[in-house]
């Protein structure tokens, strides 16, 4: 039997990947790789198509990516600081995080933002200090759907690969998908229930 996430995948649609899509860059612990890998393993069904598939996805990866741009740009350091030092543990990240990516922008340049999309761990935080940089608009909108067209083109490959890979074990195939999504959420859970402020830890020392 097909697992959860895969039929609740299916018949939301594109519309559901759009949305998925942009809550994996708004609100963790959503995985790209489940939801594209799992559009990927539709369309090796014939449940979908690659192009719409992959245009939808890297549409929702932008807007989310966008909302935290959007965040960095018109809060400005002075009032995201007080939001991340309260909410941090929830987005699993402090203050000296944004403060490092934000060094690490301005250090290697606007490129960044297009090579990030294929890092799992950085790929939406490097929006936040894109936005605070106040780097032009059009030039982040064009390099995070450049680079997340290609990062979900290779999710989506890589979903139809599995699917003929186990054409014939589909019980197999879906208990991966909710191991994949169990272990991302389990992550989270751990990471933020886990959680110290970088402040804490360092007047410990």
């Amino acid at each position: 039997m097909d697992s959860l996430i895969i039929q609740t995948i299916d018949q939301g649609g594109y519309f559901g990947i759009f949305l998925l899509m942009v809550l994996e860059n708004v609100v963790p612990p959503v995985p790209s790789e489940v939801i594209m890998g799992v559009g990927g393993l539709l369309v090796e069904r014939g449940r979908m198509d690659f192009w719409p598939l992959l245009v939808v996805g890297t549409l929702g990866t932008t807007l989310g990516n966008w909302a935290w741009f959007w965040l960095g740009e018109r809060w400005g350091y002075q009032r995201l600081q007080p939001v991340i030092d309260r909410w941090g543990r929830w987005l699993t990240l402090d203050w000296q995080h944004i403060v490092q990516a934000q060094l690490f922008f301005v250090k290697h340049g606007h490129w960044v933002v297009f090579a990030l999309r294929f890092s799992p761990f950085l790929r939406t935080i490097i929006s936040l200090p894109a936005g605070l940089a106040h780097m032009p608009r059009g030039k982040f909108l064009a390099f995070t759907f450049a680079g997340s067209l290609v990062w979900n083109a290779l999710l989506i490959k890589g979903g139809q690969w599995l699917g003929r890979y186990f054409a014939d074990s589909q019980h197999v195939l879906g208990w991966i998908m909710l191991a994949m999504l169990g272990a991302g959420v389990l992550a989270y859970a751990w990471r933020a229930f886990t959680w110290v402020p970088r402040a804490s830890r360092d007047s410990e020392n």
